[in-house]
């Protein structure tokens, strides 16, 4: 779900280089039609589906003369992880638009490699109970979570005293707070560390994509607010920690390449071989830790506010965040102003402390104008 974005892509190497192990047997694109079709020449999937209804002709006719079939539409999007041929889903479809094949996906039984955050954000405690009704597995692939899961692997029910992910600090990080207020678009998606797509990358300079996993772990690993915490490491060589009540530590090191956690979700509980680089701790020779100034990056700050209020602020925080982050892409804000944006939505709703999916879907839709009327202001 979601082959033609950055996760997608990294997977799709996965899949090509351990073949033995696996074959792609849906893709599913939105817009990018194009790449969408080289990837279905290329890997050979059953079943293409493509999001957007308007590239339907074009997706069809290049893979007319192959045994593909061919879909387009949300709709159909969801539709195809009915497939008894599914042995395992790959959600990397980016923001809120994965809610609804998540939940069908649960509905469905298949085992899920998640690489979406935000659909944990806004929808945690709906989607935690729906997994554990289902019986249905849920192994995080972003590489924070990962790391938290591999670190709890073999401890069965030790309490956990609390995990700290760490944050590389992006783009951003030896910027004061008054230079934020300049800085462009193209700035803002040079990561130092990881390639990932526009939209992640914005929340990685912000700290907003941190304040998202500390959100999405707390339903994936069933901690309270209070048993998270995030810390700069610069050199994102440790993806994460957790700490023990015995006074033990245990974390999971890797080079940033986001192909190791894939790889690892979609054969877990095996570890396969690969030629991915090995760490090699004397060529870092160190690595630094420290705490993060949240004035300058308000949004995980406002991040940890949502978790605390919790119900439906979450999905508002996403939402706005959302809209301020394409608008901030598009050239109609400036960097400074995506979290002023976010702050000023969260404070225009009253928490519904148990939402329903249907109140989600009206909060995220309420939302997202809200923070268009803040931009056009």
């Amino acid at each position: 779900m979601g082959s033609t974005g950055s996760v997608g892509i990294q997977a799709l190497q996965i899949i090509e280089e351990q073949h033995d192990y696996f074959q792609a047997e849906v893709l599913t694109g939105f817009d990018n039609s194009k790449l969408l079709i080289q990837q279905a020449i290329k890997f050979q999937p059953n079943v293409v589906v493509i999001g957007n209804d308007n590239h339907y002709k074009e997706v069809f006719d290049a893979l007319d003369s192959l045994d593909i079939q061919v879909y387009s539409g949300e709709k159909a999007i969801e539709q195809v992880l009915e497939m008894d041929t599914i042995d395992m889903v790959l959600l990397a479809i980016v923001g809120f638009n994965a809610l609804k094949p998540l939940l069908v996906a649960l509905e469905n039984k298949k085992p899920i490699a998640l690489a979406n955050k935000e659909s944990l954000v806004v929808a945690g405690q709906i989607i935690s109970e729906r997994a554990l009704e289902s019986g249905t597995k849920i192994i995080p692939v972003d590489s924070e979570h990962s790391a938290i899961f591999q670190s709890l692997m073999g401890e069965f029910n030790n309490p956990i005293q609390k995990i700290v992910l760490t944050a590389s600090g992006g783009p951003f990080l030896n910027l004061g707070i008054n230079e934020l207020e300049t800085v462009t678009v193209k700035q803002a998606l040079n990561h130092p560390n990881w390639d990932m797509g526009d939209k992640v990358s914005i929340d990685s300079a912000t700290m907003m994509n941190k304040g998202f996993e500390a959100i999405a772990a707390k339903w994936l690993f069933d901690l309270n607010p209070e048993q998270i915490e995030v810390v700069l490491h610069p050199q994102s060589i440790v993806h994460s920690f957790v700490y023990f009540s015995d006074a033990s530590v245990k974390a999971q090191f890797s080079v940033s390449d986001m192909r190791i956690p894939i790889q690892f979700a979609l054969a877990y509980p095996n570890r396969l071989k690969n030629n991915l680089e090995q760490l090699d701790l004397l060529k870092i020779a160190k690595m630094d830790f420290a705490k993060i100034d949240t004035e300058k990056f308000s949004n995980l700050a406002l991040a940890f506010e949502a978790l605390k209020l919790g119900g439906n602020i979450p999905c508002v925080l996403n939402a706005s965040n959302e809209i301020a982050v394409k608008a901030f892409l598009s050239g109609r804000i400036g960097f400074m102003q995506i979290g002023k944006i976010v702050e000023q939505s969260i404070q225009m709703f009253s928490a519904i402390s148990k939402p329903t999916l249907n109140d989600l879907f009206e909060t995220d839709f309420e939302a997202r104008i809200k923070a268009e009327e803040i931009i056009n202001r």
